[in-house]
């Protein structure tokens, strides 16, 4: 096992997943409002790329006032005002003063899991060309996650571009020598689950939202690439982690039989999972 590659990927995924709180943070609003451009003391975000890349907490607050857990929902997601429009709610206790301090979001959880998703990718795979593929969609894969947790949905702007993404890197990936996949399976793959999945928006789209539609086109992909089994596998494996969070909720009296649960974060965990799988039995 190459540790080197092991630990680039490592380093990959935990830096890449420092700048997903912010970005997180600023696409977690409910589908009438436009995304957040401003932290949540009112300093407006900048940085690179119209300020979606930088750290989980505003540098205009700075550390005045360093708070253990930040205002908002439970999950770090910060409050807004009741009207909507994405403004940011004042943080309970403060008189409007700019030196809240408080991070947009946990800022340490996206970057662990991001760091060990890499490592996992980077280990089952090996020194293969899809391994650029696996590591540049894990990032943004995790992003999504996040932002369905917090809010239940699954923007336009991360989930098309992820699917080209997928269909793109992998084609360039078949182009090389080594590789341990089927760019024309992934396609077929990639039809194949987004279909499943529109079939059962239409069934019933009180129970799966049309992000989930789009989502599943690159989960297809990547699934696909080893093969129909595997595709088969991590479809399954998403509904499984789907079935028994709720189900766990319910036993917690947490939930009813009833309730949504975001389950965009178990079809990217199944389909990870699934890839492992593939990877390490290609090898």
């Amino acid at each position: 096992m190459d540790i080197a590659l092991l630990a680039v990927a490592a380093v990959w995924g935990g830096a890449t997943g420092l700048l997903i709180p912010r970005a997180a943070y600023r696409f977690a609003v409910d589908p009438e409002e436009p995304w957040r451009t401003a932290c949540p003391a009112g300093h407006a975000l900048t940085g690179p790329l119209g300020g979606w890349f930088g750290p989980a907490r505003c540098a205009a607050c700075g550390p005045r006032v360093r708070t253990a857990v930040p205002y908002g929902d439970e999950d770090g997601t910060p409050a807004t005002h009741p009207g909507g429009g994405g403004a940011p709610a004042t943080p309970p206790g403060s008189d409007g003063d700019s030196g809240s301090g408080a991070p947009y979001a946990p800022g340490t959880l996206a970057p662990l899991v991001t760091a060990l998703a890499c490592l996992a990718l980077a280990a089952a795979t090996g020194a293969r060309p899809e391994l650029v593929g696996w590591l540049l969609l894990a990032p943004p894969a995790v992003l999504l996650a996040t932002v369905d947790r917090r809010v239940h949905r699954l923007p336009d702007p991360l989930t098309l571009p992820l699917a080209a993404g997928a269909v793109l890197l992998l084609g360039g990936a078949a182009l090389l020598p080594g590789h341990a996949g089927s760019w024309t399976s992934g396609l077929l793959g990639g039809a194949a689950l987004g279909g499943f999945y529109l079939l059962l928006f239409l069934i019933n789209p009180n129970g799966m939202g049309f992000g989930d539609v789009k989502l599943a086109l690159t989960l297809g992909v990547a699934l696909g690439w080893y093969g129909w089994a595997v595709l088969l596998l991590g479809g399954f494996a998403g509904f499984l982690f789907g079935a028994v969070y709720g189900l766990g909720l319910v036993v917690l009296r947490r939930a009813g039989r009833k309730t949504g649960i975001p389950f965009g974060p178990f079809m990217i965990a199944g389909a990870l999972t699934g890839v492992l799988l593939g990877a390490l039995t290609a090898a």
